[in-house]
């Protein structure tokens, strides 16, 4: 019981002795022990680490959930350990939507059949963003966190003990500069071996700390990246087949309809050379010469271009959005193309591209 009453009555004193030294040194008035530069190299990394992870994770959550609402639910669940409800994704609110208005504007109709694909399609996507959001919480936001809540705590630990033993060291210095200069006259000398000795016992001064190591947390990080970069490429992946598919469906069922780029469509394989054409031309047309395209006398139109147009060969004439072009057809013409007439220049242009004007 002596004991442990003693620490109690020492420790108030040494608390002070060690708050006394740091602010002297702050002020300069005491001298520093410097660490390794090795080491010190090592707690400034560590200190970016800490920093760039945590700008990075809290970043990452804002782009896996936007809301802020939902965030503070899913941080207050994790905390009290419960299962968070399930929510559906706005893709997947969007497809039901879209389901059931369908079925109010009648599934046989052409709205209502598009209503559906449109909808079935952005359910998928839903899906798919649901799995890249699970992936990207198990892979990527949980070592973040882990390294922050875990690894980080202990290094700070492990810093401020460093900092105990340095502060107790220096205050043993200026005890012993102390004592040296009051008994400078007898000439009393203190060995090294008596400077430690002074030390308090109960830890060394330098102790490893395999918590700063840069290089297994900088690997561990960068395998989360990877796996990061992983979820989003094979989300990504998903959404372009899923609206590939769609497309294609749509612009099989309604050739004329509304479409940004009536021309061609990729393929799932995103490859360019693998173009699926949507507006193809007869092969009367495509046997057309366009260079002996004459006018007709009669029922030349102006048109208004609606959208950009790059032309595919030299049989079609290139458009800019807003110009004012001649427009005619000829026998043999597919009805979804026209002649146009710039000036000089004459090719083929899409129906669809523009405004017929009376």
């Amino acid at each position: 019981l002596v004991a442990p009453l003693r620490q109690l009555e020492q420790k108030p004193g040494a608390d002070f002795t060690v708050s006394v030294c740091y602010t002297e040194e702050k002020l300069g008035q005491a001298e520093k022990t410097e660490l390794d530069a090795h080491f010190e190299s090592l707690l400034a990394r560590a200190d970016c680490t800490k920093n760039w992870t945590e700008k990075i994770y809290r970043q990452t959550e804002v782009l896996l959930q936007p809301n802020p609402s939902a965030r503070i639910e899913e941080f207050l669940y994790e905390k009290l350990d419960r299962k968070l409800p399930y929510r559906a994704t706005n893709g997947e609110i969007l497809g039901q939507y879209m389901l059931e208005a369908a079925k109010e504007f009648g599934p046989g109709t052409p709205y209502g059949s598009t209503l559906i694909q449109v909808g079935d399609c952005q359910r998928r996507l839903g899906g798919a963003e649901r799995e890249f959001l699970q992936t990207s919480s198990i892979s990527f936001l949980t070592p973040l966190r882990n390294f922050l809540e875990g690894d980080w705590r202990t290094i700070t630990k492990e810093r401020r003990l460093l900092e105990n033993r340095r502060l107790d060291l220096d205050a043993c210095k200026a005890r012993l500069k102390k004592a040296k200069a009051a008994e400078a006259k007898a000439a009393v000398s203190f060995s090294l071996y008596s400077l430690y000795s002074i030390l308090p016992p109960q830890l060394p001064l330098f102790i490893h700390y395999p918590a700063l190591s840069s290089t297994s947390c900088s690997v561990n990080h960068l395998r989360c990246l990877h796996e990061f970069v992983e979820a989003q490429a094979t989300y990504y992946n998903q959404c372009h087949h899923f609206m590939q598919e769609l497309q294609k469906e749509l612009s099989r069922r309604y050739p004329n309809s509304f479409l940004v780029n009536p021309r061609s469509v990729r393929s799932s394989s995103g490859d360019a050379s693998s173009t699926v054409p949507v507006n193809s031309l007869s092969p009367e047309a495509e046997a057309l010469q366009i260079e002996e395209v004459q006018p007709p006398a009669s029922g030349t139109r102006k048109a208004k271009v609606l959208y950009d147009y790059d032309a595919a060969d030299s049989s079609e004439l290139s458009l800019l959005a807003d110009e004012l072009i001649t427009v005619y057809t000829v026998p043999g013409m597919d009805s979804d193309w026209l002649i146009g007439e710039r000036g000089n220049q004459k090719g083929k242009v899409p129906v669809t591209y523009l405004e017929l004007l009376s």
